[in-house]
């Protein structure tokens, strides 16, 4: 029977070998030891992994993906595609739900841009010129919440893994989006259990804002996201859980 390093295994599956660990840990993948204490792995394990990455492509949570894996050992399809069913029904009407808040957003976002880019009144500004909420004209601010709490689990972040499932390329890549991101930020603020960042009022920016920390916490659940929206200020609020905070300085601190 063909066995792997963890090593091995990280190169035929293309999953890196601290995201093995990481799902040995967390009880989605288990592994055999050497009489050295060496991982080993059977061929079973490439399949599982196949399973584990095409689970989470649907936007599965790990726990999820985990209680499919034990219905999975115990050999019946229609059993897997029955629980399945019920969790992609849940999956699909919450995205439905942040879809529409998202152009719910983006309309407000437009509407403001819109009467940002008319004539300013001459003189200072008032509390009709657009650049404050709260006149007639405006709607008031509004708080966009990105976060991976489900009905049932207020505030799930605090208990999700702190592991990021990304690889090495990835993970590079997505770091520097972020610093990118973070350098545009005009203040830094801490907050209870995170950081809060300002930037400048823009309807191009909060999109970018919203769709990079709704890409987070595809491969980050521990994160939870507020942005706050006024036509003059953009704040986006992040927190973690304490074991959390290295990271958190790290993607969103000011840069040095």
């Amino acid at each position: 029977m063909m066995t792997y390093r963890i090593s091995q295994l990280a190169e035929r599956s293309g999953v890196p070998a601290t995201t093995l660990r990481f799902y040995e840990d967390a009880g989605l993948l288990a592994a055999d030891r050497t009489p050295a204490g060496y991982r080993v792995y059977g061929e079973a394990a490439v399949e599982r992994l196949a399973f584990i990455s095409s689970a989470k492509l649907l936007g599965l949570a790990l726990e999820e993906i985990r209680e499919l894996l034990e219905v999975r050992e115990e050999g019946a399809c229609v059993s897997v595609r029955s629980r399945m069913l019920l969790l992609l029904s849940g999956r699909i009407a919450e995205t439905d739900a942040r879809i529409a808040e998202l152009r719910a957003f983006s309309a407000h976002l437009a509407g403001v841009h819109a009467e940002l880019s008319g004539p300013a009144p001459k003189g200072a500004c008032g509390p009709d010129c657009g650049c404050t909420t709260g006149g007639a004209r405006h709607p008031g601010p509004v708080m966009l919440e990105l976060s991976p709490t489900r009905p049932g689990k207020e505030e799930s972040w605090r208990d999700a893994p702190v592991a990021c499932t990304l690889g090495g390329a990835e993970f590079g890549e997505r770091t520097e989006q972020w610093r990118t991101l973070v350098g545009k930020a005009e203040a830094h603020e801490e907050i209870p259990d995170g950081l809060r960042l300002v930037f400048p009022a823009s309807a191009e920016l909060a999109g970018e804002v919203a769709a990079l920390a709704a890409t987070e916490q595809g491969c980050c659940a521990f994160f939870d996201f507020t942005l706050h929206l006024t036509p003059s200020a953009l704040q986006l609020e992040v927190r973690a859980p304490e074991s959390a905070a290295g990271m958190l300085a790290d993607l969103f601190g000011a840069s040095a």
